[in-house]
């Protein structure tokens, strides 16, 4: 099979590692798989394909700012990818976040429709079935017609005009004839919103996002790692985010926490993923920036005593299922679908916001007073259902699927 896979990133970010493992995956088992991409670093990898410039994303995020829009200001990128898939010709194509500001959606899709090519579609978050967000949080619009938007300066941010219901009513047409397309969502929560969406008529499956778990993500020797921050005997309690502070990740919260652990206690929060250094810090707190070596990210799960979780919403939480694989089990807030990822005996959670209960669930993590699964045990967990090739042979079976189903085969 010829596979294309579209993403807004290659091998950077959650997705587009996603892309990157699935490309070396398919390859492997004897398919060619090509991806193109939009945005992050210039990957050296033969088989990606960076669409679009620099440029045209700062002017497309600018559109989206001034007119409320987003979506439909990359025609240059939009051009490259459809004909790249021309010269390309390929039998089924994948697509994950189109957000971001580098292609326009309606264009790609209509081309997809014409052309009756397989599509599988992965739905990373919740932007294609809401009028514009990436994360519908509370609101629920989503599930009749959005309007009024109530995170309008949010990702993607509109400095003044509201056009949620025009976009909303877009994605309602572009799904309702879409006929050779199957949607997948990597976890049962984000499916099952999925499934009250406007795309609740198309055929949903659950494949979970894969990591490589035997030479990346793995129990690491960390005492090396452990000295170098000072630390001997410490109680560590790890958070890690792309930008940790922001309010969906909700670094506050770490910080709240750590200012009410006394000094007997002997526990120690690291914050990787902080993008800007608040001027004052509890004594108890280490802030890093983003690691982008993941064998030292590896080092640090596998370091942690727990993993701290305090988004506000997550669709399946990739640093989850990388602490597990690393042998560290999970508390936080309840924020969607982490609660699935790390099931009871690898992760406990609380109501969103409710510090009161997060601070009494560690001070029982502590003392042992919850059941939560050794390192070992989450390591077997993990590898058992998250490594990266139980990922690819599950979207293998959906692309051959789409195929037969598209030549009339049985």
């Amino acid at each position: 099979m010829n596979i294309a896979q579209v993403d807004v990133n290659y091998n950077f970010s959650s997705t587009g590692k996603i892309v990157a493992d699935l490309v070396a995956g398919l390859g492997e088992r004897g398919h060619t798989a090509m991806a193109f991409y939009g945005r992050g670093p210039e990957a050296a990898d033969p088989r990606a394909h960076r669409i679009g410039s620099k440029a045209e994303v700062l002017l497309h995020a600018l559109g989206t700012r001034v007119t409320g829009l987003t979506g439909g200001f990359s025609p240059v990128a939009t051009a490259q990818l459809l004909s790249r898939f021309d010269r390309f010709k390929p039998d089924v194509v994948h697509l994950h976040d189109l957000h971001g500001y580098f292609l326009n959606i309606g264009p790609l899709v209509q081309y997809l429709k014409a052309r009756r090519i397989p599509t599988l579609w992965t739905f990373h978050s919740e932007f294609m079935y809401t009028g514009k967000c990436g994360y519908a949080n509370d609101c629920e619009k989503w599930r009749t017609m959005c309007a009024r938007c109530p995170d309008l300066h949010g990702y993607p941010q509109s400095w003044w005009f509201d056009f949620t219901t025009r976009m909303f009513q877009q994605k309602q047409a572009m799904f309702a004839d879409f006929q050779c397309l199957h949607l997948t969502a990597p976890s049962q929560w984000l499916a099952d919103r999925m499934r009250q969406s406007m795309v609740r008529d198309k055929p949903i499956s659950v494949v979970y996002n894969g990591l490589d778990t035997d030479k990346t993500f793995r129990r690491r020797d960390a005492r090396e790692l452990r000295a170098s921050l000072g630390l001997s005997d410490e109680y560590i309690v790890l958070s890690v985010g792309s930008d940790l502070l922001s309010e969906r990740k909700g670094g506050r919260w770490v910080l709240e926490l750590a200012e009410r652990q006394s000094a007997a206690d002997k526990v120690v929060f690291v914050m990787v993923g902080v993008a800007q250094m608040p001027k004052q810090v509890p004594a108890n707190v280490r802030l890093l920036p983003r690691l982008y070596d993941q064998d030292l990210l590896a080092q640090y799960y596998s370091m942690a005593d727990l993993l701290l979780l305090s988004s506000a919403k997550e669709t399946f939480s990739m640093v989850c299922a990388e602490s597990l694989a690393c042998g560290t089990p999970i508390i936080g807030f309840d924020s969607g679908a982490p609660k699935e990822v790390a099931p009871p005996g690898y992760g406990a959670f609380v109501p969103y916001a409710d510090l009161d209960a997060l601070d009494d669930l560690l001070a029982r993590a502590r003392a042992g007073q919850i059941t939560l699964a050794s390192p070992q045990e989450c390591g077997r967990f993990a590898r058992a259902r998250y490594g990266k090739q139980a990922m690819v042979a599950a979207y293998e079976a959906i692309y051959q699927d789409l195929i037969h189903k598209q030549s009339g085969r049985p």
